[in-house]
């Protein structure tokens, strides 16, 4: 008698399960994210200001897998005290973080203080190599100064994540070569992002993750299948249980079966963020 083989698990590689627009429907979102087979949720920090929600939801929830950083957007605004209140949170053991992100450099923000990002930056990772976690990155309209930056420091040894990677083809080999793995999201199923559906099939196997970034990164109206809104502003957000759609686009584009895919992304998941048997 033949043995059924298990479906590959489904694994969001980057949320905000944290963010404040996602509050008043919390209990509905995880309780979706759990019918729909979502077994691991890396919730990623973005500054000290929501690094303490980062770590109630991974108290609270096993499913959530936590990641702390600064992240660009939140530079400016970053009290004196904000790499000696990192590394205090990475050093307690009931942090439980996996990655040290989000973190990375942007100049498509309007008043960017590229400099300051970078010095930001490179603390991170510097921190990531002490305390031997991967890096999870940020990037927008910056790529040539991320790659000197990370040619320039000695990196985590278990890599670092390029999330939602939108960057050109041309420097997947140069990133790969680095360490880097890619994740897909479902907002470059919109039509207008061939181009980076394109480079994605360039990209090695064995570096692909799946993310949804909810709340934001919205998949194409007719590829949704959870819906969620800000009940403060009307504004409609992407449900973190979007992530099997998200697959689905994915497999679509490499021309695998969807199990096929999954069972890969599951495999380079495991490795990246250390969480394998």
């Amino acid at each position: 008698m033949s043995g059924s083989t298990s479906p590959a698990p489904r694994y969001d590689a980057h949320l905000h399960l944290q963010d404040e627009r996602l509050q008043a429907e919390l209990e509905q979102v995880v309780s979706d994210l759990r019918a729909a087979g979502i077994s691991r949720w890396v919730v990623n920090g973005t500054s000290p200001k929501d690094w303490p929600a980062v770590s109630l939801l991974a108290a609270a929830l096993p499913e959530v897998l936590p990641a702390y950083g600064l992240h660009p957007w939140r530079v400016n605004e970053r009290p004196d005290d904000w790499e000696e209140t990192l590394t205090e949170r990475l050093a307690e053991p009931a942090a439980g973080a996996v990655a040290i992100g989000e973190i990375g450099l942007d100049k498509w923000i309007r008043d960017h203080d590229l400099e300051s990002q970078e010095v930001v930056l490179r603390r991170q990772l510097r921190l990531a190599v002490a305390c031997d976690l991967p890096a999870v990155l940020h990037c927008l309209q910056a790529w040539g100064r991320l790659r000197d930056v990370l040619k320039s420091e000695t990196l985590p040894r278990g890599g670092f994540l390029l999330h939602s990677f939108a960057g050109p083809a041309e420097m997947i080999g140069e990133f790969a070569s680095l360490g880097a793995y890619f994740s897909f999201s479902g907002h470059f199923l919109h039509e207008r992002k061939g181009t980076v559906r394109e480079a994605f099939r360039k990209i090695p196997r064995d570096r692909l993750l799946v993310e949804t970034d909810a709340p934001d990164m919205r998949l194409p109206e007719d590829r949704e299948i959870a819906s969620l809104t800000d009940p403060d502003s009307g504004e409609t957000l992407n449900h973190p249980a979007n992530l099997l759609a998200v697959y689905r686009g994915l497999a679509e584009i490499l021309r695998v079966s969807e199990e096929t895919l999954a069972a890969e992304v599951a495999e380079n998941f495991d490795r990246f963020y250390g969480t394998g048997e």
